[in-house]
């Protein structure tokens, strides 16, 4: 057979997926580790991820698994001990596994998977159910000093970026930051429930979850933790109410334990790769997420560097 004949049989093989994995591009079919429920910020990003990656052809096909619980600790164990050296297993992480390895202390290491990249950042929310006798957040801080224990926040695990600000609040406006009545939910979608249910006196996330609630009025959003108003969204920050709190949140992407340079050189290219596809660009924009791609060195150096400065944070706020 000729060599140009051979290679355009070759190529025919492969895009009919005729060829073994071992001839075939890494991540082909790629294992999706989401170490939450549905519903929230985690599986938000996975699966629009998941769709980045098919969408530009890095992927085959994407297959999902929500291992909820912990604040990630749960779906971080499952991935440590069930993907070591699998060079198609990627898991969503960020900012509130940080947190939760902290305050959890798990059995098992962030350190044992390998850094991929960061991908976004987000500021949160805090808003008040419709019903609420609350108008603002200095009602809410009024009672925050008067009786901490009342007031109840609804968010993500212990150790997530809302229980972090909520126990920063109370520290800047005088109140017991050890005392503050924190309801962790295992999901957004759980904590949404709680929140348009009235169930909890305030709730906090990423804005993204809560959109489509504050432009419904089923929610009222009382203040944001970023440094300036976000972009196009008209809701006072804690900082111009005069609560010097600011404090984000950040999504990233681990491979697996054990896999080679090369192998984590070509999860990184899918991801960049995807990162640039239409159907990313689309996600970013539908759920107000910030582009923070940051990836190899500068990215693992990220990560030990914030939870530094989130464990610092939570010594200081009396949350450990």
């Amino acid at each position: 057979m000729r060599r140009d004949t051979f290679l355009k049989s070759l190529a025919a093989l492969a895009a009919a997926g005729a060829l073994p994995m071992s001839a075939r591009a890494a991540g082909a079919n790629v294992k999706m580790m989401i170490p939450a429920n549905p519903g929230g910020g985690w599986d938000t990003t996975g699966r629009a991820l998941g769709k980045a990656l098919t969408e530009s052809k890095v992927a085959d096909t994407v297959t999902y698994d929500n291992k909820g619980g912990a604040a990630g600790a749960l779906g971080l164990a499952q991935f440590v001990n069930g993907s070591k050296g699998d060079p198609n297993a990627m898991m969503v992480m960020g900012a509130v596994m940080l947190g939760g390895i902290i305050t959890g202390k798990p059995p098992v290491s962030l350190s044992q998977a390998t850094p991929i990249a960061r991908i976004t950042s987000e500021y949160n929310v805090f808003v008040l159910p419709s019903n609420s006798p609350f108008k603002n957040m200095a009602e809410v801080v009024a009672q925050l000093k008067k009786d901490p224990g009342s007031v109840k926040w609804g968010g993500g695990s212990r150790g997530s970026t809302e229980h972090v600000a909520a126990a920063m609040i109370a520290q800047k406006v005088g109140a017991d930051p050890s005392k503050i009545n924190y309801v962790a939910f295992r999901g957004g979608g759980e904590a949404t429930a709680a929140i348009l249910g009235g169930n909890v006196t305030i709730g906090g996330s990423g804005y993204s979850e809560f959109a489509e609630y504050i432009a419904a009025g089923k929610m009222k959003a009382i203040a944001v933790t970023s440094e300036q108003r976000l972009p196009g969204i008209n809701v006072p920050t804690l900082k111009e109410q005069g609560i010097d709190v600011v404090i984000g949140n950040w999504r990233g992407v681990y491979g697996a334990p054990g896999i080679t340079d090369a192998q984590k050189k070509a999860l990184t290219d899918m991801l960049l790769t995807a990162l640039k596809s239409p159907a990313w660009a689309e996600a970013v924009k539908k759920n107000d997420w910030t582009p923070a791609v940051l990836t190899g060195d500068a990215f693992a150096k990220f990560v030990d560097d914030d939870f530094a400065s989130l464990r610092a944070i939570m010594v200081k706020s009396g949350m450990i």
